[in-house]
């Protein structure tokens, strides 16, 4: 990359884009790399020895990696990737990727070496976190608290295992999210350019479905009573809630204790009521509903959405004779039956909101 420039004026618009303006190198339509030694050297600032066998082997997977991405799931012909990048018997060095995303002799084959080389930068981040060396231990320690707290008998149920007497919120519905695969997490972090691969935040995560707002919001008071979530771990910048405003739900239930004191004389779907009500008698209590933006999800998706961390614990065994704790994220999702039912027809469908981040996906890979 060094010594290619022609004039003491001159400075690589790539490169500099990124580190001075802020732009992604995802969208950096070329790069300045022209011979094996450059590419080498980019490689090794990269992270990845070329002359160690198991960093050349990383690379080639990722780089199989990019080609099942593109052609299963994205769907591009196969027919159309150049035939010295399409395998690694054709391409036969790895730097030459490199060296075809700067050429422009032939724009065909610098269009798909681009791509490829896209596609595995977010392999590289999606695939080396911590989540890929302790997911067992991660996904035990989070989602445990929340599985334990659920009961069946003839209706589902959260139920205190801790504290006598306290009561239960009865739910229609509770899953475990399965945890995001890097493919799925390759194609959000290339649908959306301000992700990045640290900030992949619902890769695990919990569900809850509920009849009413009410016991949506009960929800909330339970995990946060029974220690399940702690509160001053959850990043506020990652919320959403548009499905009832916090201010005017505090509002009725004052009113409810102060009529009602510790007697339970209103069932659920009777405070829903008095919330609707109140949402109809104030013209500003829609200000108090707000959402993190993401273009391909459905505004019939109502829900309230929360990002929070959990200090995971690795014991010696598992981390090499040494102990050490560090935060992982999870996402919990809580709705109401209505949402819910929207959420699984129209619009809102899991499999429409999917084929949207593909259709963005590949417009990046392939920018005009």
């Amino acid at each position: 990359m060094i010594g290619h420039h022609s004039s003491f004026y001159f400075f690589d618009e790539s490169s500099l884009g990124v580190v001075a303006a802020g732009a992604s190198a995802i969208d950096r339509p070329f790069l300045h790399i022209h011979s094996l030694e450059e590419a080498e050297a980019f490689l090794r600032s990269y992270g990845y020895k070329v002359n160690n066998p198991e960093n050349l082997e990383r690379l080639w997977y990722f780089h199989r990696r990019a080609l099942v991405l593109m052609t299963e799931r994205l769907k591009l012909n196969v027919s159309d990737i150049p035939a010295q990048i399409k395998s690694k018997e054709e391409l036969k060095d790895i730097r030459y990727l490199l060296i075809y995303a700067s050429q422009f002799e032939d724009k065909k084959l610098q269009r798909w070496s681009c791509a490829f080389l896209r596609c595995m930068h977010v392999f590289v981040h999606a695939e080396t976190d911590l989540f890929s060396s302790f997911s067992e231990e991660i996904q035990k320690q989070i989602l445990g608290p929340f599985e334990q707290a659920v009961f069946q008998d003839d209706k589902l149920y959260l139920k205190s295992f801790q504290k006598e007497g306290h009561p239960r919120v009865e739910l229609l519905d509770f899953h475990s999210k399965p945890f995001k695969t890097s493919t799925s997490t390759v194609i959000k972090l290339l649908a959306r350019p301000e992700a990045l691969a640290m900030k992949i935040f619902d890769k695990i995560g919990v569900r809850f479905v509920t009849k009413t707002v009410f016991d949506s919001f009960q929800v909330i008071r339970f995990l946060v009573e029974e220690n399940i979530i702690s509160f001053p771990q959850i990043m506020p910048d990652q919320s959403s809630n548009n499905m009832y405003p916090v201010e005017e739900f505090l509002a009725v239930c004052n009113k409810l204790v102060k009529k009602h004191g510790d007697t339970q004389t209103l069932t659920p779907e009777k405070i829903d009521r008095l919330l609707a009500q109140r949402l109809k008698s104030s013209q500003s209590a829609f200000l108090g509903l707000f959402r993190k933006d993401n273009p391909f999800s459905s505004e019939d998706f109502k829900y309230i959405k929360f990002i929070s961390r959990q200090l995971i614990q690795i014991n010696s065994n598992s981390a090499g004779g040494r102990t050490f704790n560090f935060f992982y994220p999870f996402e919990v999702q809580i709705m109401n039956e209505s949402s819910y039912k929207k959420m699984q027809s129209g619009e809102s469908e899991h499999n429409a909101y999917k084929d949207r981040q593909v259709e963005a996906a590949i417009k990046r890979l392939f920018p005009e």
